[in-house]
């Protein structure tokens, strides 16, 4: 064990190490993506105290040191997938038993949660201690590139095996090179990115005379005034809408001949969602006061009916009140001018913005 803790011990502290001695700078893993690398390692396990060499519980295998040789791909910028193999000479503690070799065959999948140097590593690991048998492998790694195909690692894992249940662990220390060209980030690769960029400052794709770099409104209509930003330049412009609608003397039923004007009326208030309409309702001068208020709030009211269960015009919007002989057209007293004057009156108006053409 305490040989275990010394090799761990030193492994830890050879990332510091390697820092120190080997300045280099640090590839994109996006410049990794599609590489194939192949390495070589030193490894040391430490094998479960249960493990034996013979059915004789004295013969028990302590830990074991080999090499081995790898094959990895970098499949995106995160991942990576790694065959290795090694040869393990094993140690007992118990004299007098024949020490058997090893060997270690692993299929693995690396994840670099930052892209860069820190990663961890499971996968399946088919150990031959005594007899083959598959083993989970978990751990985590640190690898410290020398350059941009070079590069050297350390790395610790966990194994469990599932059959007889033996939990062994490892460390290694390895290098790999990585096969391929120079990199993406080569700085003789970052001239044609520079031209690109003048070329984009002064592109203008919605041709409103503000080059792209300074739009902050794309695919502004051509037909538009923009401002310096390169948007649309917006004025308030006013809709109307009146209804008028005649009563018979002493009635509040709507005429049907008035139906197509209040639909135009509902139809403007459809296309102004946010406006509201107040129906006034109106009498002659004949008969009392009292009377022809009542009677004008009811022919209000009709229209607000009509407007509601023949349009589908939300009762929300609509308000009517009835103001009898207060508000007059014609002052007369013939029966022309209390024709006239048997009314609903609405009057409606929507301001909207509209876009200022060029």
């Amino acid at each position: 064990m305490n040989k275990l803790l010394c090799f761990k011990a030193a492994l830890l502290s050879t990332p510091l190490l390697l820092t120190s001695a080997f300045a280099s700078e640090q590839p994109n893993a996006e410049d990794l993506v599609g590489k194939v690398y192949a390495g070589a390692f030193l490894q040391h396990i430490k094998t479960d105290n249960d493990r034996l060499i013979t059915a004789d519980p004295n013969s028990d295998i302590d830990h074991g040191s080999g090499y081995g040789g790898e094959l990895g791909y970098r499949f995106t910028e995160s991942t990576e997938f790694r065959l290795s193999y090694s040869d393990i000479n094993l140690v007992s503690d118990t004299q007098g038993f024949h020490e058997p070799s090893a060997s270690s065959a692993v299929i693995d999948a690396l994840y670099f949660p930052t892209k860069k140097n820190f990663y961890l590593v499971g996968g399946i690991n088919y150990l031959d201690i005594v007899n083959t048998k598959p083993s989970l492998d978990l751990g985590v790694g640190y690898r410290h590139y020398l350059g941009e195909r070079t590069a050297v690692y350390i790395e610790g894992k966990g194994h469990y095996q599932f059959t007889e249940r033996f939990t062994d662990a490892s460390a290694r220390i390895g290098f790999i090179y990585f096969f391929a060209g120079e990199t993406k980030s080569s700085p003789a690769k970052a001239a044609p990115v520079v031209a690109a960029a003048v070329i984009v400052k002064n592109i203008d794709d919605d041709k409103d005379g503000i080059s792209n770099n300074q739009d902050d409104c794309a695919n502004t209509p051509i037909t538009d005034k923009v401002d310096e930003k390169g948007c649309t330049v917006f004025t308030k412009a006013q809709s109307h809408m009146n209804l008028l609608v005649n009563f018979d003397s002493n009635k509040a039923i709507v005429k049907p001949q008035y139906l197509p004007e209040i639909e135009k009326m509902a139809d403007f208030l459809k296309t102004y969602p946010k406006t509201s309409l107040v129906i006034e309702g109106h009498t002659s001068k004949s008969g009392s006061a009292a009377y022809n208020k009542k009677i004008s709030q009811q022919r209000a009211d009709a229209i607000v009916d009509v407007l509601m269960n023949n349009f589908s015009v939300d009762s929300n919007r609509l308000s009517a009140v009835g103001y009898g002989e207060e508000r007059l057209i014609d002052l007369g007293d013939s029966q022309a001018a209390s024709a006239i004057n048997r009314r609903i009156e609405a009057k409606v108006v929507a301001t909207e913005q509209v876009a200022v053409k060029r």
